[in-house]
């Protein structure tokens, strides 16, 4: 049993080219997913979110093309085991709602780069984050090659994730369903990357649980 996690692990730390990412099936998330604009809408969803002990998490940003500009995080996203949920920053703000979750150090949320993402939005509402796994940190202590969501994806479920909607207008006030399944399928596939982790025993570093670069 050892020889054969030894194994695995091995094949794990391989860094997979272009081309083999790319021959692979595409994925993408086809459960619920909820859009959130309002706090009625948060309201129904905390029951799931509080009850999760791990949560999937990924913000979207509009895109600048100035040198120099950046824009604030237009989308948070947070998958359970049920569920992902959107919200939509361009209809309901961030602020104690959300923050109070993502201070909440009982409740993991796990992600490539979150820390940035973290440090983002607290430019819009100060609050401490806890319980952060950053899942890119994680694969290096690791000594894995695969360190972006989408290798990542690859490397542990064989998976390609589509990268196509990164670019578009986050910001705007109707998604589209393109926009929708790509959100929804970065949530959903960080979850379950933090999970394969644990059931592969995975070194935490000295966070444990709560480590936390994006690519």
């Amino acid at each position: 049993m050892i020889m054969l996690e030894q194994d695995r692990l091995q094949n794990l730390r391989r860094r997979l080219s272009a081309d083999e990412i790319n021959a692979l099936p595409l994925f993408h998330y086809e459960g619920p997913v909820h859009l959130i604009r309002d706090l009625e809408a948060w309201e129904d969803a905390l029951a799931d979110l509080r009850g999760a002990e791990v949560l999937g998490f990924d913000t979207e940003t509009r895109p600048t093309f100035r040198k120099g500009k950046t824009n604030d995080p237009s989308l948070v996203q947070l998958a359970t085991a049920n569920a992902v949920y959107l919200v939509q920053l361009a209809w309901l703000p961030f602020g104690p709602y959300l923050a109070e979750l993502l201070a909440d150090r009982a409740i993991i949320k796990a992600g490539v780069g979150i820390r940035y993402d973290m440090q983002a939005l607290a430019k819009l509402s100060t609050f401490t984050p806890a319980g952060l796994v950053d899942l890119g940190g994680v694969a290096r202590l690791n000594k894995l090659s695969s360190q972006g969501l989408r290798t990542l994806a690859a490397a542990f479920f064989g998976l390609r994730i589509s990268k196509g909607s990164q670019c578009s207008n986050w910001g705007l006030a109707e998604l589209s369903s393109r926009q929708i399944v790509y959100a929804a399928t970065d949530a959903w596939i960080s979850r379950l990357i933090y999970l394969k982790m644990k059931e592969l025993t995975f070194n935490f570093g000295r966070s444990g649980d709560r480590s936390s670069q994006k690519r």
